[in-house]
């Protein structure tokens, strides 16, 4: 078992030398879970190991277990086992390889149908079908999917949560039979990896971590010490290169680059129509 310090070098890209921006906890407090999560990555490749029935009710339950606004559970996951549904799946997300081959896959969704049923045959008005109640909804998804994937890492599964299920929404949902109040967060990939991954560095703490009051006064600074820091563990090869069409391949290409050309051009223009369609009142 590492240590928490060697874990969190490792996590920021910080050489032996160099001093962490927090201080580390005693070791005496690291535990398999902490150690899972400062080690963590996402698994793209899996072997073809299936997983048993009993694990993934074990691991659904984990999900069940995540913390959920006022306990109103306001979420759905759709374990999808069809191999003819996978494949039309696979063709609305063609950079997921792996929705086609992963032992599972997992639709997360926020759900504010299944409580509004419930408002109805309790002959109760429901009031908050708005834009706090669809927030509350898209955290409760978010959160059993991470807890799902911090239960399955523990098991020695890896996952990758695939965010590209929302770039044809419409075509998806569909799929899924998705009903009113029922929309996609993210589907998750699962299984046994057939590659350890890497980890991929995050930005220093100090930029994220804000003592009372929001502080980010040196962010160029900050950002231009993470691109270097970054780039000399995990170049982004020239294939990756966001938007060649628009901008052209960058003889230096770092995170920063990469992020702001992601953020230039509108992803997903068609969402709030959708979710209107689907009705959610975003107001």
């Amino acid at each position: 078992m590492s240590t928490i310090s060697e874990l969190i070098r490792q996590r920021f890209g910080l050489r032996e030398s160099e001093e962490l921006s927090r201080d580390a906890a005693s070791d005496d407090v690291l535990n398999t879970t902490i150690e899972d999560l400062l080690n963590r990555r996402s698994i793209r490749r899996y072997t073809d190991e299936p997983i048993a029935n009993e694990v993934l009710d074990t691991l659904l339950a984990c999900a069940q277990s995540a913390p959920t606004k006022s306990n109103l559970q306001q979420y759905s996951i759709i374990v999808v086992s069809d191999v003819s549904l996978r494949q039309r799946l696979a063709e609305h997300c063609p950079k997921t390889p792996q929705l086609t081959t992963c032992p599972v896959f997992l639709v997360f969704c926020a759900d504010t149908r299944r409580n509004q049923r419930v408002a109805k045959f309790r002959n109760h008005n429901y009031a908050n079908n708005n834009l706090d109640g669809f927030v509350n909804a898209v955290i409760d998804a978010a959160m059993a999917m991470q807890c799902l994937i911090t239960a399955a890492e523990s098991m020695g599964l890896g996952c990758a949560a695939i965010s590209e299920i929302r770039d044809r929404i419409e075509q998806v949902s569909a799929l899924l039979e998705l009903p009113p109040g029922v929309f996609p967060i993210a589907g998750l990939t699962l299984g046994k990896p057939a590659a350890p991954g890497f980890i991929n560095q995050r930005l220093a703490p100090h930029v994220v971590i804000h003592q009372d009051r929001y502080d980010v006064s040196d962010l160029e600074t900050d950002t231009e010490t993470y691109d270097a820091r970054r780039h000399a563990i995990f170049p982004i090869p020239d294939k990756a290169q966001m938007h060649t069409d628009k901008y052209g391949t960058a003889a230096e290409y770092r995170w920063s680059e990469n992020t702001a050309r992601q953020l230039s051009l509108p992803e997903r223009s068609n969402l709030r129509a959708f979710l209107t369609a689907q009705g959610f009142d975003l107001d």
